[in-house]
């Protein structure tokens, strides 16, 4: 927009965005920081809408193949307009009975098994102890596996591996589709007896997900990371904070030395983000028993270790195996 064009001096004052400072940080990059009205961003009602807040920090900007988002400071009592983080670290571990220790999560996969076989899965995994179980973000509603047949047998299956051990393990859907097939499926997975479920806030939009969180209460949110490396957004600032800030109370990320390239460094911000906003961080992709005490060493308790794959590779052995995943994490001595 042309400055010229604008004949209202309290938007040139109180609207206009400001260029508050430009520093050289090397090989040919430079750190802008601009400042951004907050009116912007709020909705008539005075609250926030995570969507606008993105469009407004990136929007247009995201079209320059040569501009990334870095971060982003939120005024106090600002985070509050959104939602924010409602179960998190507390609520996760109470669900479970876990204390203070950190919690182990597994996934259900590949994608083209049907119901049954999931929850066969489901259970071995359940009577290894493990905290949570979620739905490898893959599934959603296929004709293999719909989603109201699965949540029904795995919840079932988890849920009576738990009167055998009496561990209260959670089973997580993940959901997918539109506005209102999302809110059906948090129906169909509270009339399953479940408290939490899983959404990849990329893919839904980060606005349905406020909505979701804010609908249902009673229901802790995990936020799945898929297209979150589409937008050129540090994901220290996506997933670390403009997640927890929409309301999940868990955050699963790549960690480092796995599949992917996020560096210790980022690791650790992203974990910092999001714990300061109350959310736990789930460290994932490429997981293996043998790094468990690594990795709690780097993330320490509150943290939610998920391995997936590296667990199924035990087949006939996958109870065992997830047996030696929850021991393992519930007798580190943290360094």
């Amino acid at each position: 927009m042309p400055l010229e064009a604008i004949d209202d001096a309290s938007i040139l004052d109180g609207i206009v965005g400001t260029v508050e400072g430009i520093s050289d940080v090397g090989d040919g990059w430079f750190e802008v920081r601009i400042g951004l009205a907050i009116a912007t961003m709020l909705r008539a009602d005075g609250s926030g809408d995570a969507g606008q807040l993105l469009n407004m920090l990136f929007g247009n900007a995201s079209l320059l193949a040569d501009v990334l988002l870095v971060d982003v400071e939120l005024p106090d009592g600002f985070l509050g307009r959104f939602g924010g983080v409602r179960h998190g670290v507390a609520g996760l571990r109470a669900r479970v009975g876990a204390g203070d220790r950190a919690l182990t999560c597994a996934a259900l996969k590949p994608q083209g098994l049907a119901p049954e076989a999931l929850a066969s899965l489901a259970h071995r995994l359940a009577l290894g102890g493990v905290d949570y179980i979620k739905d490898d973000h893959g599934l959603a509603d296929q004709a293999y596996s719909p989603f109201a047949a699965r949540v029904g047998a795995c919840a079932a299956a988890v849920r009576e591996a738990g009167a055998r051990t009496g561990h209260r393990t959670r089973y997580v859907p993940s959901l997918s589709g539109d506005l209102d097939q999302l809110r059906a499926q948090i129906a169909c997975a509270r009339d399953a007896g479940l408290d939490t479920v899983m959404v990849a806030p990329m893919l839904a939009g980060l606005s349905n997900v406020q909505a979701l969180v804010s609908g249902n209460p009673d229901i802790a949110f995990f936020a799945h990371p898929t297209l979150g490396g589409a937008a050129r957004i540090a994901p220290e600032l996506l997933i670390g904070k403009v997640f927890p800030l929409v309301g999940a109370d868990a955050v699963v990320f790549p960690t480092f030395g796995g599949r992917f390239g996020y560096s210790p460094a980022t690791c650790r911000d992203l974990a910092g983000n999001a714990r300061r906003l109350g959310a736990m961080p789930v460290p994932a992709g490429g997981m293996t028993l043998a790094r468990v005490p690594e990795k709690l060493d780097f993330y320490g308790p509150e943290t939610m270790l998920l391995i997936g794959g590296a667990l199924l590779l035990a087949r006939e052995d996958l109870t065992r195996e997830t047996a030696a995943f929850t021991e393992a994490v519930a007798r580190h001595a943290y360094r």
